[in-house]
């Protein structure tokens, strides 16, 4: 018996739900009973009713997310070294400095902060609401963090003051896409639309058609005309997007931006963990609690 087959049969059993993130491994999409973005799997792991267990493949903040929001379910994640960096450069003091700074600001947290942080945020967001998010709030000014570049996003589609925290948060893997790359596969394919995500720079997202989530880019490439698309960001997303859309071409826009946090998550490390109920993630109760609200009314603004 393989591998995978050992992995449906152990969840079929411990009645497990295996949530994966499109930035992961191939054969962990294939495996898993749900695929998405943050705000996709943060919902459906708001919405599991009949897992006892939740398999989170992906990195530490969402499986925190998966906890607060089931409190009463084990949830696993895979490899416990899978952390963001992005997530680890917001610390909640520095939460709590901005706030002193800058009283009846309301605070608005990627879900790429860690549940600490979450618990001294007036709200959530992911980079699929994080306009629509702000735009609910009564407020011309707003601090956001950690991504800063996601802050300048949204400052710009939403018109209001956005005060990125920390002032130069980001992801290690989207500040690698530069528009000199676009550039040259433009060349290459001229008819190829350019989709890219908000944690790029700027300038990346100043060459691009379409800036979105990966959920919005999966999206938009069913709903678009066009047959070739070059992707700015992790190259995991190419399983996700080829698989739903076959007869067309996905060129990602820089061959190495690749999350090593993401593909820490193999077959074997699934199995383990769920053959042993191991690494299993803990919010302490108090924090849980604060940070559920926020991700709560994350959950009520439409989008």
């Amino acid at each position: 018996m393989d591998l995978t087959q050992k992995i449906l049969n152990l969840k079929k059993e411990k009645k497990a739900v295996i949530l994966a993130h499109n930035y992961q491994r191939p054969e962990i999409q294939d495996i898993a009973d749900y695929v998405g973005d943050s705000i996709e799997l943060s919902r459906k792991a708001a919405e599991v009713k009949d897992a006892e267990i939740i398999v989170f493949c992906a990195v530490d903040f969402m499986a925190q997310s998966a906890a607060i929001m089931n409190p009463h379910k084990k949830v696993l994640l895979p490899c416990s070294g899978a952390r963001c960096p992005m997530a680890q450069m917001l610390t909640v003091d520095e939460v709590k400095r901005a706030k002193k700074q800058h009283p009846n600001v309301p605070v608005v947290l990627y879900v790429n902060t860690l549940a600490e942080c979450k618990a001294e945020s007036d709200i959530s967001c992911t980079s699929a609401n994080a306009v629509e998010v702000v735009n609910s709030l009564n407020a011309d000014t707003v601090l956001m963090g950690p991504d800063s570049n996601l802050a300048a996003y949204v400052a710009k589609k939403t018109g209001k003051k956005v005060i990125p925290i920390p002032q130069r948060g980001f992801c290690p893997t989207h500040i690698l896409f530069q528009p000199e790359d676009v550039l040259a596969l433009k060349m290459q394919h001229p008819n190829a639309v350019v989709m890219a995500h908000p944690e790029c720079t700027v300038e990346m997202q100043q060459v691009s058609d379409f800036i979105g989530s990966t959920s919005k880019m999966c999206r938009y490439a069913k709903e678009s005309k066009a047959k070739e698309f070059i992707v700015g960001t992790e190259e995991g997303i190419l399983h996700r997007l080829q698989k739903e859309n076959p007869d067309k071409k996905f060129y990602v826009a820089y061959d190495r931006a690749v999350c090593p946090n993401m593909k820490l998550t193999t077959l074997e490390k699934v199995y383990n963990a769920l053959k042993e109920e191991k690494n299993v993630v803990e919010v302490p109760e108090a924090v849980a609690k604060k940070a559920k609200s926020s991700l709560e009314r994350m959950f009520k603004v439409k989008s």
